[in-house]
């Protein structure tokens, strides 16, 4: 897999049926290791160990509606409260992160209201924070730390 330009991790492997699988501490179980989910994989040990969020607080792929269309985020991370604070996109290393890939961000958060949104191919990450009010977002140089 590409090496991505994230802090070093330990992930644990496992083949099966001749697929490599690794490991996701937050669905607690293999998955097939596919490009994007090697950056899912990822952004979520940056999100534990270097930012600080507790596993009980990220979600991973679930399903959501939007305009009637079932779709997928990749990772949400809930407040304490259990409001939104951040929502992530994830794309293989070998996709570029455009306009549309932030427009389909925006369109998930139209129903989720994520104060801050992260979107990456693991090779580039662009962070937001949501303006409500004036129906826009700003971009940042990083998500905040989990605090309290």
């Amino acid at each position: 897999m590409t090496t991505l330009n994230f802090p070093a991790s330990n992930f644990r492997f496992k083949n099966s049926e001749n697929k490599v699988l690794i490991f996701d501490v937050i669905r607690k179980k293999f998955v097939v290791l596919q490009p994007e989910e090697w950056v899912r994989q990822h952004l979520v040990h940056y999100l534990i160990s270097i930012k600080k969020y507790p596993k009980s607080l990220i979600n991973v792929e679930k399903q959501l509606s939007v305009n009637g269309l079932k779709k997928r985020y990749d990772v949400v991370i809930f407040k304490p409260n259990g409001a939104i604070n951040i929502l992530c996109e994830c794309k293989a290393p070998s996709i570029t992160i455009n306009q549309n890939t932030f427009d389909q961000i925006a369109q998930y958060n139209m129903n989720l209201e994520a104060d801050y949104l992260l979107v990456t191919n693991g090779l580039n990450h662009y962070y937001c924070k949501m303006d409500f009010d004036k129906e826009k977002y700003s971009f940042l140089s990083d998500i905040p730390d989990f605090s309290r």
